[in-house]
């Protein structure tokens, strides 16, 4: 799948072929996620769409910090220490989260716990970033408020990218079946489209089999790309102004809360907790953690931060001794 076969042609391929939708539409016009679970094979290697899309997340978070740290004055390198570190950490948080999380299904496949393309859990991963961020910042003596406040963007932003890798690989992470015009079928879904992955609610609010021939589910992923893309969006806006350090990545904790506990509405995973899912009660917990933390920072005084690359390079500076926290 994915693969271009044949010649090119003389003339341009706009000229001789339409314009390929993102989204398929079936012979009853309805719409068929354009799903490429596997990329390519190189020998026992599969290259899995979900971690292309990852590795693509994280080049745009790098790219986002590097940015803050050219205007804050810090050198842009720190920008690789923090994501690169952050990445392993984080995927590492993120697989045993999932492991932990779904224990005797992993067991029964021991093999897939390393070599599955999909069994990632966001809030692990998170963790684990915030972690190996936290351990680069110590070790270049800037300040952790400041370092997480540089990635708060990056992270909506490398949300929303991943969002989408779950989306072509088909993961499992689609809603609840949905009539929508917007609502979609999954055909090709690495984790299969059937009676076990395709799920409803029922009266008690819990998960049975929703699964019929021509059942459409909510497009989950999207949803949440685009929320998050807005979280990012509002998070760059704010960069710039005067605010105690830290006050960002307390946004990014209510913005990205709030949108995820809002999609988990939709989604197929269970309810823990009156009709509410265990990612719903983290995603609350983070709005009301950084609800609280932005009010009690409020108090104190705002951090200056650099706005012109030109009031101070960052060439002169090495990031190891540019704030010591």
């Amino acid at each position: 799948m994915g693969s271009i076969r044949g010649r090119y042609p003389k003339k341009p391929l706009w000229l001789l072929a339409p314009p390929r939708n993102i989204l398929a539409i079936d012979n009853d016009s309805r719409l068929v996620s354009t799903m490429i679970p596997i990329l390519f094979h190189l020998g026992p290697l599969t290259v899995y769409s979900f971690g292309m899309m990852m590795a693509l997340g994280f080049l745009a978070a790098d790219y986002v910090i590097r940015l803050e740290c050219q205007r804050r004055g810090f050198d842009p390198e720190y920008s690789s220490s923090v994501v690169i570190t952050a990445a392993v950490v984080g995927i590492v948080g993120s697989r045993i989260y999932a492991i932990m999380d779904d224990l005797p299904t992993y067991l029964a496949d021991p093999k897939s716990m390393i070599f599955s393309g999909s069994g990632f859990v966001f809030y692990g991963g998170m963790i684990g970033g915030i972690l190996g961020a936290y351990m680069v910042s110590r070790w270049y003596r800037i300040s952790f408020a400041v370092t997480m406040d540089m990635c708060a963007p990056a992270l909506a932003i490398g949300q929303a990218i991943g969002r989408m890798g779950c989306q072509l690989a088909g993961d499992g992470d689609w809603g609840l079946p949905s009539t929508l015009p917007w609502a979609m079928s999954y055909p090709k879904a690495i984790v299969g489209w059937n009676s076990e992955s395709v799920l409803k609610l029922d009266d008690h609010y819990r998960l049975v089999s929703g699964f019929f021939p021509g059942v459409r589910v909510h497009p989950a992923p999207i949803y949440e790309t685009l929320l998050y893309l807005g979280v990012f969006a509002i998070l760059w806006s704010m960069r710039k102004r005067e605010h105690p350090a830290g006050s960002l990545i307390f946004w990014y904790m209510v913005l990205a809360g709030a949108a995820r506990f809002i999609v988990e509405f939709v989604r197929i995973n269970p309810r823990v907790f009156y009709g509410l899912s265990e990612a719903q009660l983290i995603a609350f917990g983070m709005v009301v953690v950084g609800a609280v933390a932005l009010a009690v920072s409020a108090k104190r005084k705002p951090t200056a931060t650099m706005t012109d690359r030109s009031e101070k390079s960052p060439s002169s500076i090495a990031a190891k001794d540019a704030i010591r926290a």
